[in-house]
């Protein structure tokens, strides 16, 4: 089997990677930081150590560019035929208040969060519909429920991919290429690492959000969110709560200050897995 994965340098990225590694697969990592990236790839092949068949790809550049991703999947296609599995992770996301508005923090936000994702379902989905088979799996967020306090531009990006993924998937329905829409809540990554830990209710450690997404991928889930008390809330529960309740409840829910993002390339924001 063939797998690539977005944003793969680090949290549920890296972990789904050497998972899938572990398990025999080929595995391609995409990510902008070298470093991570070659210490995530070098993980993966330990990880793949005596499975027969076993390669892995590292594919350093970022998702927000068009033509990295062609070239990227042309190193793929080169290599491997094409993917079995396209798991869109890459994922980036800073927390501003709307009394700070910044334009510029949602075109960044945008850059990876929706178009990184476009980018990659671009040069994919004609390749699996030409096969008959296939799953791409993208990475949202509870948060793209319903906007969040701070989070104005990475809810709005989560809320733009959900509805994305949704018409990807009834498009391509009776083509045999599956279409999984990935709505994690918080899990421990360098995303989370920021925040303070009273923030973040039901709180996963790594290893249990791969487990849960893998297993949500393999089932064949049109939708896969988690942990439950939070999904039940965030899907279910908020949707249809007025909004002047809304406001009133979730504006008392305002996070306490992040710890700033330390990041090589571009100061307070890295391009990272969750």
């Amino acid at each position: 089997m063939r797998a690539l994965v977005t944003g793969a340098t680090s949290g549920l990225g890296r972990a789904m990677a050497i998972e899938l590694g572990r398990r025999g697969w080929r595995v391609a990592l995409t990510g902008r930081r070298k470093e991570k990236l070659a210490s995530a790839v070098a993980e993966v092949r330990a990880a793949q150590a005596g499975a027969t068949g076993a390669a892995c790809l590292e594919l350093l550049g970022s998702v927000t560019d068009p033509e990295t991703v062609r070239r990227h999947y042309a190193v793929v296609k080169d290599a491997w035929g094409g993917l079995d599995w396209a798991i869109l992770n890459a994922g980036v996301g800073d927390a501003v208040d709307a009394r700070r508005f910044s334009a510029e923090n949602y075109r960044w936000t945008f850059e990876t969060n929706v178009f990184g994702v476009a980018h990659w379902l671009e040069v994919v989905i004609p390749d699996m519909v030409a096969a008959g088979t296939g799953t791409v799996a993208g990475v949202a967020s509870l948060a793209g429920y319903r906007g969040l306090p701070t989070t104005g531009a990475y809810s709005a990006s989560k809320a733009a991919l959900i509805t994305m993924l949704e018409s990807v998937r009834v498009d391509l329905v009776g083509t045999g290429v599956r279409v999984v829409t990935v709505s994690p809540g918080f899990v421990k990554s360098e995303m989370t690492d920021r925040n303070e830990a009273g923030d973040m209710p039901f709180l996963l450690e790594t290893g249990d959000g791969v487990r849960r997404i893998l297993a949500g991928i393999e089932r064949g889930d049109r939708l896969v969110h988690f942990p439950w008390q939070l999904s039940l809330f965030m899907v279910h529960v908020a949707p249809n709560i007025p909004s002047a309740v809304y406001d009133w409840i979730v504006s008392r829910m305002k996070p306490r200050k992040k710890r700033p993002y330390v990041d090589e390339s571009r100061q307070g924001r890295p391009e990272a897995g969750r």
